[in-house]
């Protein structure tokens, strides 16, 4: 792989182009990657709204009827229902691991599968979340394990 980097001062807006000889799953990956890092979800905190770009955001969880946004140094709360941010971010790397919780898969550390075929997720902030049964098939033919 190569990468070239043309630094313009005239250029009013980034501007990225990839040439390649096929559409690869790791590919498919850094795209979504690049197009999460310009979306951005309103979260709530102390009374007052906040922009927080969806790469910052470790997980999103339910609780209570009231949905959070988790990054490594905060929790903000959300007008959206997880099921409206699942469908928002179905093209980047945010996935479903049990009915009240979607993580971002860009900060998962490790996995460990648990003796109740349940898999315990750490994030690099040292979180650890738990992945239900119902989920952990998906989640192990995301990777690519059976």
């Amino acid at each position: 792989m190569k990468i070239f980097i043309d630094s313009d001062n005239g250029k009013k807006e980034l501007e990225i182009t990839i040439r390649c000889n096929g559409l690869t799953p790791e590919l498919e990956r850094v795209i979504a990657m690049l197009r999460m890092m310009e979306r951005q979800l309103t979260g709530l905190k102390n009374g007052e709204t906040y922009l927080i770009d969806a790469g910052r955001v470790l997980y999103i969880d339910t609780v209570e009827r009231k949905t959070f946004l988790y990054t490594s140094g905060d929790v903000y709360e959300t007008r959206l229902p997880l099921y409206q941010l699942e469908d928002e971010l179905s093209d980047s790397n945010f996935f479903r691991i049990n009915k009240s919780c979607i993580i971002n898969w860009n900060h998962v550390t490790s996995l460990k599968t648990e003796i109740d075929r349940r898999i315990r997720a750490t994030m690099d902030n040292g979180e650890q979340l738990v992945i239900s049964r119902q989920y952990a098939e998906k989640v192990k033919e995301r990777l690519g394990v059976k």
